[in-house]
């Protein structure tokens, strides 16, 4: 019996079987986690059925998260079929590809940034005042995904850093508001990983070899890395975490100058 037993996750942001999303869904269900899942549009819609199906979950609901019109009927319908649930987990990000294609101060613009921090940092607070009422009582635990962009200044993730700095310091609003509740609020930043979502970011590729060449354990993680540490801090094991921001980056994250000779 996994360490998930007898609990319920809503998994928000599943794109393909090479996101980090799917990573935390596979370690979920083999601990023993019943997973609900939604999908942004009709078009990811198949990809999203199949991931469920793997996953023995026939619940898979349709979600912008830029209308809350859609984020309240999403636990409408979930209410349908489950009288609670125990996780949510928020793997949303997204800024207009203009906004990361050169200099900061050129491509930065009013639109841009309120779109990244709106579907990237407030989405997460509104799914889950949405879904409070389903979790309250039941010792529940949200997690949120951010990047080392949200703290450092990094080539070509411009307006996506400050998204993530806001979603980082959600993350300890929300705990600080849903501790009294019983309900922990963490969020994992994960290193950089070949999915869907990484394709649009300039000189990704570099990034990765970067990190392999750098990093204390010379290699770049797995979503499958990044999903084990999200069942823990969604888990009983994790009862006295909340608040935190967990690195799953093969310690890139504790570097300061990075490739100078070692020899």
């Amino acid at each position: 019996m996994g360490f998930l037993a007898g609990k319920r996750a809503l998994i928000v942001g599943v794109a393909s079987p090479r996101s980090i999303a799917w990573g935390i869904a596979e370690a979920m269900h083999e601990q023993g986690a019943e997973l609900a899942f939604t999908y942004q549009n009709d078009k990811l819609k198949p990809r999203v059925d199949k991931i469920a199906a793997a996953t023995g979950s026939d619940i898979v609901l349709p979600c912008d998260v830029a209308s809350d019109d859609e984020i309240e009927q999403v636990f409408t319908e979930l209410g349908q079929r489950w009288d609670g649930y125990d996780i949510l987990v928020h793997s949303v990000g997204f800024a207009p590809r203009d906004q990361l294609e050169g200099d900061y101060m050129d491509v930065v613009n009013r639109e841009g940034f309120q779109v990244a921090h709106d579907i990237s940092s407030y989405s997460f607070a509104a799914l889950a005042k949405a879904g409070l009422g389903m979790m309250e009582g039941r010792d529940g635990a949200m997690l949120t995904l951010t990047y080392l962009g949200s703290v450092r200044s990094l080539t070509g993730y411009n307006v996506m850093g400050l998204a993530k700095a806001s979603l980082e310091a959600n993350v300890r609003y929300m705990a600080r508001s849903l501790g009294p509740k019983g309900i922990r609020v963490n969020a994992i930043s994960a290193g950089p990983i070949k999915t869907l979502a990484a394709a649009g970011i300039p000189h990704f590729r570099k990034m990765l070899h970067h990190v392999e060449e750098t990093a204390p354990l010379r290699r770049t993680i797995t979503p499958r890395e990044v999903g084990n540490v999200a069942a823990f801090l969604c888990s009983d094991l994790a009862s006295g975490v909340t608040g935190e921001i967990t690195y799953v980056d093969s310690g890139y994250n504790i570097l300061g100058m990075t490739g100078l000779d070692e020899s």
